[in-house]
């Protein structure tokens, strides 16, 4: 038995950022989940945020906010354990190859970006059913897709459309969620640098306040690339069979021309309401789930 335990803590090491990165980050999604359905509809242009929260709760019923948990929860699962797991082995690799020293923010900046990237690619197909299952009670009954829960969405997708539909929209995708990340990382260790050595903060008080400031800007950064994805993500075929964009360039210009260019930013206060308290619970989860595991030993 002594020669078992060498083998579980190497292994454990590197699957830990991993797992507690998609532990805390589903476990954000549960409470934000909502927010983030008022945030879709209003992309898809249902109306302001109290308009939506009142058609919603008078036509669909409170459950409603929570179509779609089951893929947000699967995108958090892949997404977000994928780029916080990959993000902490590039961030240590970096540290070893500074001798030690901490990173300036750019090279935190840079894994953010990477690690970003690579999360969105595992995390394209939930994010695909997510946005597919919000956006399904808008449409006219005879094109609802009617998904039961991800899984059966994935399913569908696959046996409908082919394999390679599941990363339909994955290219928005990707830089979305490199410019979140950089967004985040890049104005977090400023932020708590500031919260702590000119203000004087406690530890509460700074985690509170600098995962505000890092979700406004992860908010600001992500969101035209988010309002383009989900234009791609959610659109159908014409009579003719032609879609309204051929791909995100597409997108972008007639955006632009319809709308100018706070078209994009349309939905930002619930955006960033959304993202700023994600950001700052996963932080939080991920505190207690590390300060869990150290008090049994792990």
């Amino acid at each position: 038995m002594g020669e078992e335990k060498p083998k579980s803590v190497g292994v454990w090491p590197a699957v830990k950022p991993f797992a507690n990165g998609g532990a805390s980050g589903m476990l954000a999604t549960c409470v934000i989940q909502p927010v983030d359905m008022i945030k879709v509809r209003i992309q898809l242009g249902q109306g302001s945020a109290a308009d939506v929260t009142k058609n919603m709760l008078k036509n669909e019923g409170v459950r409603a906010f929570y179509n779609g948990l089951s893929a947000g929860l699967l995108r958090q699962a892949t997404y977000t354990t994928a780029r916080l797991g990959t993000f902490r082995i590039l961030t240590n690799k970096a540290i070893e190859a500074n001798d030690g020293k901490p990173l300036p923010l750019y090279q935190k900046a840079l894994c953010g970006l990477t690690a970003g990237a690579i999360g969105a690619c595992v995390g394209s197909p939930a994010d695909l059913a997510l946005i597919r299952m919000q956006a399904d009670a808008t449409l006219p009954v005879a094109q609802r897709r009617n998904y039961t829960n991800a899984f059966q969405a994935l399913y569908r997708i696959v046996t409908d459309e082919g394999v390679l539909s599941l990363w339909k929209g994955a290219g928005p995708t990707v830089v979305r969620a490199m410019a979140l990340n950089m967004g985040m990382l890049a104005s977090y260790d400023q932020s708590v640098e500031f919260c702590k050595d000119t203000l004087g903060l406690g530890e509460a008080a700074t985690v509170v306040g600098a995962s505000s400031v890092s979700g406004f800007f992860a908010a600001a950064c992500s969101l035209p690339f988010d309002y383009v994805k989900t234009q791609i993500q959610k659109m159908q075929p014409d009579a003719e069979g032609k879609y309204p964009y051929t791909g995100s360039l597409d997108c972008t210009m007639k955006t632009l021309k319809a709308g100018g260019p706070f078209k994009f930013y349309t939905g930002f206060p619930v955006y960033c309401v959304r993202i700023a308290p994600h950001v700052m619970m996963t932080w939080i989860f991920l505190n207690q789930i590390q300060k869990l595991e150290k008090s049994v030993g792990l």
